[in-house]
């Protein structure tokens, strides 16, 4: 596609008239006609407003092989990933895992992923999955895992979590108070802080990151990705280092910081 039928796309995708974009990027809309219809290209000045305006790299809107790659929301199929970790908890006897499984499946349901059709269960299995391929098998951070996230976006207090203190203490450090853009800074020190006592915490945190930042293209606009890889690159390198302390998960905490480091720096280098 060429870079007028781009910005035409962009445009009508954010449902805006060529007037409300000229008047963003201080132009008359005829320039944003003569765009359209390839008559002219925007300087770089203009595109680089153009993007934050349609909140898109640079590169997006001068690509001209839109559609070329077919993407996933989702790699594996959720009830795959279920029925895995309710057999593999079975074997294994990790009974706060089967009863959390269950719990984090109710508590989400009818949820989805941002700007998807992925249902929210997907991210805790993919958690959950991730531990156990890491050959992590302790019950409290599997359980804790799968309701990382209930406290938090399902209205629900540790108290009411089916599973022991020690776990309910993981989900209580996990759980993200809401912030505002005046108390962001203090909230987010203060919360990494807490988890950076406790190695489990910590681990389950950079799982939770590595999912998070591999979906970030589809579910967080231009500005919260660049915001989410200053606060990686800020406090997650503490709790990779927490984690490499506990010999039991050396392993794990050199492959996470492999696809931490690496899958920021696609970004980057793509924005």
């Amino acid at each position: 596609m060429s870079i007028g039928s781009n910005i035409r796309r962009f445009r009508e995708e954010r449902k805006l008239t060529q007037e409300q974009v000229a008047e963003k990027i201080g132009v008359s809309f005829q320039a944003v006609s003569s765009w359209e219809r390839d008559e002219y290209k925007p300087d770089t000045e203009k595109l680089i407003r153009l993007a934050e305006v349609f909140d898109v790299s640079v590169s997006v809107l001068v690509e001209d092989k839109q559609g070329v790659f077919k993407t996933k929301d989702a790699i594996y199929n959720w009830e795959h990933m279920k029925t895995y970790v309710k057999t593999t908890a079975k074997a294994l006897g990790l009974t706060q895992t089967s009863w959390a499984l269950d719990f984090a499946v109710k508590a989400h349901k009818d949820q989805k992923r941002k700007k998807s059709d992925v249902p929210y269960i997907y991210h805790p299995l993919n958690l959950a999955c991730h531990a156990l391929a890491l050959d992590i098998k302790e019950d409290d951070v599997i359980a804790a895992c799968l309701l990382h996230d209930v406290v938090e976006d399902c209205g629900v207090t540790p108290a009411d979590l089916p599973v022991d203190d020690d776990t309910r203490e993981l989900v209580r450090l996990l759980t993200h108070e809401k912030t505002t853009p005046e108390n962001r800074d203090a909230v987010l020190k203060s919360y990494y802080a807490a988890i950076a006592k406790n190695p489990k915490a910590a681990l389950i945190k950079c799982l939770d990151r590595c999912n998070n930042i591999t979906t970030m293209s589809w579910g967080l606009s231009r500005d919260r990705i660049f915001r989410m890889i200053k606060e990686t690159e800020e406090y997650f390198p503490k709790l990779l280092k927490v984690i490499k302390s506990e010999p039991r998960y050396n392993n794990a905490a050199w492959l996470l910081t492999y696809q931490i480091e690496s899958t920021l720096d696609v970004y980057k280098r793509l924005l």
